[in-house]
């Protein structure tokens, strides 16, 4: 059996954040797994930056409901599902996820999950299991599954690196730099093309 594991923000859907910073007009938001290496930095400040502006769940929201996927996505993955199992190893959060999901066909989805507070606040993020991306990858191989990764931040680079083939796709200049032993493409269409001959590689 053929596994492709994808990432979902920057790879299916846009960035929660930056569409959130946007609308809020907080640069600070903007800055994502593409920029910090370390999560638990990110989501600290991220949190941080919410209380100092009074900004609730109910605030993030409205951003989501207005987002679709990137042009192309549904059409992609609903092409790689007929001839691969697909699952979605994302650091994004229940909460966001599911109206995206819902326009994605509902594929499978890992990912963690955030503590509300009554009055609507941010209060924290819980992870389902530190690199949790990698470790999927690693028991999908222990079951003997052939696995294939895509994704285009920092925090999917040991997704990658645990996978049979990873690819990084539409990954910014930096990352892209860092991790060369990772082929890089910017299109759906070159994208599936990697993939099929990474597992046409692996026999």
């Amino acid at each position: 059996m053929r596994i492709v594991c994808l990432d979902l923000e920057g790879v299916l859907v846009p960035e929660v954040w930056i569409n959130f910073a946007e609308r809020t007009g907080i640069a600070e938001l903007r800055r994502t797994t593409r920029d910090e290496p370390d999560y638990d930095v990110l989501m600290r400040g991220r949190l941080k930056i919410l209380d100092a502006h009074g900004l609730k769940m109910p605030d993030i929201e409205q951003v989501i409901d207005a987002m679709g996927p990137l042009d192309g996505a549904r059409a992609f993955i609903d092409s790689l599902r007929e001839t691969y199992q697909v699952v979605i190893l994302s650091d994004t959060f229940q909460e966001f996820a599911k109206p995206l999901m819902r326009q994605l066909g509902w594929p499978t989805l890992f990912c963690h999950s955030l503590e509300i507070a009554e009055d609507g606040r941010v209060a924290d993020y819980h992870l389902r299991l530190k690199d949790h991306k990698r470790e999927a990858v690693k028991a999908f191989r222990a079951l003997n599954f052939q696995v294939v990764a895509a994704g285009d931040s920092y925090n999917d680079t040991t997704m990658l690196g645990a996978a049979h083939q990873g690819i990084l796709f539409h990954a910014p200049d930096n990352v892209i730099a860092e991790f060369p032993q990772f082929p890089a493409v910017h299109t759906y269409d070159d994208l599936r093309a990697t993939i099929d001959k990474a597992f046409a590689d692996l026999g």
